[in-house]
């Protein structure tokens, strides 16, 4: 099996950089804010902070390839790091402190590119999270100084806590329904959004959670983080990884009953 050691390690010198930039202009009164052709925001840290991470790549890591967020794709190769400088945009220009830079390490492979390393870090509240195939998912400040995190045993949709991130995406795409009767179904709900969720999948302190609209850079390193705490990260279309356009994520136990729920043509 590959060591991804140092791989690892890189990947949390790449946060440390980043959550120093994107501290600095958190709740900055002279923040500058954009709409991208997605309408969706993007502040000056977002860019800064990926402009940042590619710098350090290019230097440490030249022949590996790049997708931001923000500037798209660069090189090419078995090996790729996907860099989310911001996830939670929305939250960041309104001063909510539930954001985080995700950095995650694909490599190819005969089932074709997996996640091989996850480093989420949401320095406003003081957390990190990380993994890599093999060496097992932990949360702490520093590689030297952490906790191993390990998902819950819960087994039963009615004893489960869910969660999720809005509504809207769920009616957009007819999932609505399904939505509902799992909300119904399930132990406790609650709509904590972008990466949390599945930090707290990986954590046991929230057994299932799903979105209807991702791409790549949303779940890469999200995905090595649950499955390397014991739980499972899949599409709503059940096929493992972060390449579905959305995510389903448990603790293993109760995925079928998820993808039940939630999943393409299941219920």
């Amino acid at each position: 099996m590959p060591d991804y050691h140092d791989d690892l390690r890189l990947g949390h010198v790449l946060a440390d950089a980043a959550d120093a930039a994107t501290m600095e202009r958190f709740k900055a009164l002279d923040l500058k804010v954009e709409t991208k052709p997605d309408m969706t925001p993007v502040s000056e840290a977002d860019t800064a902070a990926e402009e940042l991470i590619r710098g350090h790549l290019q230097r440490a890591r030249p022949r590996d390839a790049v997708l931001g967020e923000e500037f798209g794709s660069e090189g090419s190769g078995p090996r790729r790091w996907i860099i989310d400088p911001i996830d939670g945009t929305k939250n960041y220009v309104r001063g909510v402190p539930v954001w985080a830079t995700l950095i995650a390490l694909m490599e190819r492979g005969e089932g074709g590119d997996r996640p091989v390393v996850g480093v989420v870090s949401a320095p406003a509240i003081n957390r990190r999270w990380w993994a890599a195939e093999g060496l097992g998912a932990y949360t702490g400040r520093s590689l030297t100084s952490a906790s191993r995190l390990q998902t819950s045993r819960v087994g039963r949709i009615q004893d489960a806590s869910f969660a999720y991130s809005s509504l809207t995406g769920w009616e957009e795409q007819g999932r609505l329904p399904g939505f509902l009767e799992l909300s119904r179904d399930c132990w406790r709900t609650r709509g904590y959004g972008d990466f949390w969720p599945y930090m707290m999948v990986a954590e046991g302190s929230v057994d299932i959670c799903a979105e209807p609209e991702l791409s790549l850079w949303d779940m890469a390193a999200c995905a090595v983080v649950v499955q390397e705490a014991g739980g499972r990260f899949t599409g709503l279309d059940g096929v493992p990884g972060p390449h579905s356009g959305n995510a389903a994520a448990s603790n293993g136990l109760l995925h079928e009953e998820l993808l039940n729920y939630l999943g393409d043509g299941r219920r």
